[in-house]
C-alpha cells in the first residue's frame, strides 16, 4: 500500500525539506542584520517603491525608523504607510520555490523558479505602489486592498504559477 503513495511521498518530502531549508536561511539572513534596522533586501524594494512612486506622479520620502525594523512612506508629504520585513513578499516567494522544486524537472525548473521569482518581484512591487496610491487618495478603502485585495493579487499570481508550472512543465509528459 505505501507503494502507491510513494511519488505523493516524495513530492511532500523534498516539499518540506526545501520549504524548511530556505526558511532556516532566510531566518539566518534576517538575525545576522537585526541591529541594523529593516533588512537590506527590504529596504531596496522600499526604494524602488519610491521611485515608481515619484515617476508616477506621488512625490515620496522615505523615513528609516532602525529602531523599529521599518520605513515610513511619506507620500505628497503625507504619512501613508509603513514598510516591515514581511512586505517584501519573500516567505511568498520560499513558498512558491518549494513547491516549484518538489515537482523537480531538471533545467527547466530552475528557469521557471528564476522567471517566476522575478514576476513575484515585481507583483510586490505594483502591491506595495498600489496600496500607497490607495492610502494616499482613497484611505478609506485601505484596510480593504492592505488585508484582501493585494494579498489575493500576491497570492493568486502564485497559485497561476503553481498551476503553470504543473500542467505544462512538471505533468507534461507524464499526461501525454
Amino acid at each position: 500500500m505505501l507503494k502507491d503513495f510513494k511519488p505523493v511521498l516524495n513530492i511532500l518530502l523534498r516539499f518540506i525539506v526545501i520549504y524548511l531549508v530556505l526558511l532556516f536561511a532566510y531566518q539566518f539572513y534576517l538575525n545576522a542584520g537585526k541591529a541594523g534596522g529593516l533588512d537590506p533586501f527590504s529596504r531596496i524594494i522600499a526604494d524602488q517603491v519610491a521611485s515608481i512612486q515619484k515617476a508616477s506622479g506621488f512625490p515620496t520620502l522615505l523615513y528609516n525608523d532602525v529602531k523599529n525594523e521599518q520605513v515610513w512612506f511619506y507620500v505628497k508629504k503625507n504619512y501613508v504607510t509603513r514598510m516591515v520585513e514581511g512586505c517584501n513578499a519573500i516567505s511568498v516567494m520560499i513558498l512558491f520555490v518549494a513547491f516549484v522544486f518538489a515537482f523537480y524537472k531538471g533545467a527547466k525548473t530552475v528557469v521557471f523558479a528564476l522567471a517566476g521569482l522575478v514576476l513575484l518581484y515585481i507583483m510586490n512591487l505594483l502591491r506595495i505602489v498600489g496600496l500607497n496610491v490607495v492610502m494616499s487618495d482613497y484611505k478609506t478603502y485601505g484596510k480593504m486592498f492592505h488585508d484582501f485585495i493585494f494579498p489575493a493579487v500576491i497570492y493568486g499570481t502564485v497559485v497561476v504559477l503553481w498551476l503553470v508550472w504543473i500542467k505544462f512543465f512538471a505533468l507534461k509528459n507524464e499526461n501525454s
